[in-house]
């Protein structure tokens, strides 16, 4: 019986050793790969520009990020490779010399942007020194942990060199991999500024004033908001350079707040071709709710197509449809449902839209609000079966948007808080959920009696979600070239401030790619049509649709 069982045995043992070698390999491959992030930490990569310098190191993280911290706001880039890439950080500053070169009158500002040669070429000299004295923190910190087993057991030397050489090679070869295939131009995801540096993507004179402007107090600024633009027209080229065929302001869950005014502003300064709203135009689905806030002449006075679906505060009943109705006096909306099972499409520019509304109401109970969405998804696809899917197709809940196909994406409201992901886009509220949410006044912990006590003018500011819209770009050939997020605050006490603009790359969001061939642009102009089977597409023509 021993005799049988010790080949056996000799299996096992084969594999247990191996199983050990396997896990030594790992272990050193991970204190490879700390030690070479370590070491470009303590020690940074040194690059620069004619008037910028920055300061290069691997981040402990695996996110695909770059990150440019500043002191006027951050620089955010994020990239969606094949595999997750270690993240980077680039301290950037100012050169010294550049400050008197200001003030004497030497250098204007407008000689500060870097040109796309300097920038790439700083880029390439920081990359390649950033990987090898990873390499070499890599090798040292796995060569000190075996060598300290070698002095142990001084007969092994010879699997200690070459475990410490294997563990670097893999620790260097995934990671230099992985940022090869993910930090490319093509690859960027998002382009995001924070703080001070987002109004460059709102206003795009800014650099000009703050030049005429410019004193001791503002070179900094000005500085770092021309390398920021810099950056942002290195990183996403087809968003900043591509031709536009559409462009459309995408809201949300306005609650009964008139903000209209502020709408209008957006639709001209950004030359707004539609308006998509996701629905939850009024709270308690009553029709008089937009009569006393002016919604309905507010929603006129754009002078651009209003296109909307019904949410769950937009009706009293399932079968409730006195919103939609008054919306169909407002010559410039398009409902997408205007009834129940009479779906239409609008095109844009040649930007093909449809959608439908949400089954629930105000006030509903339910056991199982999942499955009645299930349902509603479910009607929308019977009803389209045969069809192509339209490049965008909207509703008001997420749970019904993620079971419906579009060719670029869906789009949803309902939950106050925007996201973004391929083939799928949430949008955030563009009142902060209505005065409903905003007017729960916060609970005056201790935290809130200091924070006002230092700053007055936070005490009024009430609870609420984050007040966001999207400005999303459609090129010529009819993909997805950007989309633009903006969220802000202090708007109920008067005050509004952007806190964050996002660009996100359109290749990132884009679900499929568009028909060979197609085109967009505005001499389209905007259409209305009954989204029918193709049996009956001509037995209902489509019609113009004019603001």
């Amino acid at each position: 019986m021993a005799t049988r069982e010790r080949p056996r045995e000799r299996v096992s043992a084969t594999v247990t050793r191996w199983l050990r070698r396997t896990l030594v390999v790992a272990g050193l491959t991970l204190v490879a790969y700390l030690g070479g992030v370590a070491t470009t930490q303590m020690w940074p990569v040194h690059t620069e520009t004619a008037y910028f310098a920055a300061m290069v190191s691997v981040e402990p993280t695996l996110d695909s990020t770059v990150r440019l911290p500043m002191v006027v706001g951050d620089v955010i880039m994020t990239f969606h490779g094949p595999v997750p890439a270690p993240g980077l950080s680039a301290d950037v500053q100012v050169r010294e010399e550049v400050t008197d070169l200001i003030r004497s009158g030497t250098l204007q500002t407008a000689q500060l942007q870097p040109s796309q040669e300097e920038l790439r070429s700083a880029i390439n000299r920081g990359v390649q020194e950033v990987a090898w004295k990873f390499a070499a923190g890599s090798m040292t910190t796995s060569l000190l942990v075996l060598l300290m087993y070698a002095v142990a057991r001084p007969h092994h030397l010879g699997l200690v060199v070459a475990a410490a050489a294997g563990a670097t090679v893999v620790a260097l070869a995934v990671p230099a991999g992985a940022a090869y295939l993910t930090y490319r131009v093509d690859r960027v995801a998002e382009f995001r500024a924070t703080s001070l540096l987002s109004l460059v993507q709102t206003n795009t004179g800014l650099l000009t004033d703050l030049d005429r402007k410019a004193d001791q107090g503002a070179v900094y600024v000005t500085n770092l908001l021309a390398l920021s633009d810099a950056m942002r027209q290195e990183f996403t080229p087809s968003a900043v350079d591509a031709p536009v065929a559409a462009k459309f302001l995408l809201v949300s869950d306005l609650h009964g707040m008139d903000q209209f005014p502020l709408m209008r502003q957006i639709v001209a300064s950004q030359g707004i071709d539609a308006v998509i709203d996701t629905g939850d135009l009024i709270n308690f689905g009553q029709p008089s709710e937009g009569d006393l806030t002016d919604i309905y002449d507010g929603i006129q006075s754009l002078g651009v197509p209003y296109v909307f679906v019904r949410g769950n505060h937009d009706a009293v009943s399932a079968t409730d449809e006195a919103l939609l109705r008054r919306m169909a006096q407002v010559p410039n909306v398009v409902l997408l449902e205007p009834t129940a099972g009479d779906f239409r499409r609008v095109d844009v520019h040649g930007v093909s839209i449809s959608g439908f509304n949400d089954t629930r109401y105000f006030n509903q109970r339910s056991d199982d609000f999942a499955a009645e969405q299930a349902d509603t998804a479910a009607l929308f696809r019977d009803a389209t079966e045969g069809l192509e899917p339209t490049d965008l197709v909207v509703t008001h809940q997420p749970y019904a948007a993620h079971r419906v196909q579009a060719r670029a994406f869906t789009l949803n409201g309902h939950m106050h808080v925007p996201e973004a992901v391929r083939g799928h886009v949430q949008i955030g509220s563009l009142t902060g959920g209505g005065l409903v949410n905003q007017f729960r006044i916060p609970p005056l912990t201790e935290a809130a009696k200091e924070a006002a006590a230092e700053d007055p003018e936070t005490a009024g500011e009430l609870l609420g979600h984050p007040y966001s819209f999207d400005v999303l770009t459609v090129g010529e050939d009819c993909s997805v070239a950007s989309l633009t997020r903006y969220s802000y605050r202090n708007l109920v006490v008067g005050r509004p401030q952007f806190d964050d603009v996002s660009m996100i790359n359109g290749l990132s969001l884009q679900a499929r790619e568009p028909a060979a061939g197609r085109t967009c642009g505005p001499d389209l102009g905007v259409v209305t049509s009954p989204l029918l089977p193709p049996a009956q597409d001509d037995a209902a023509p489509a019609t113009a649709q004019v603001p």
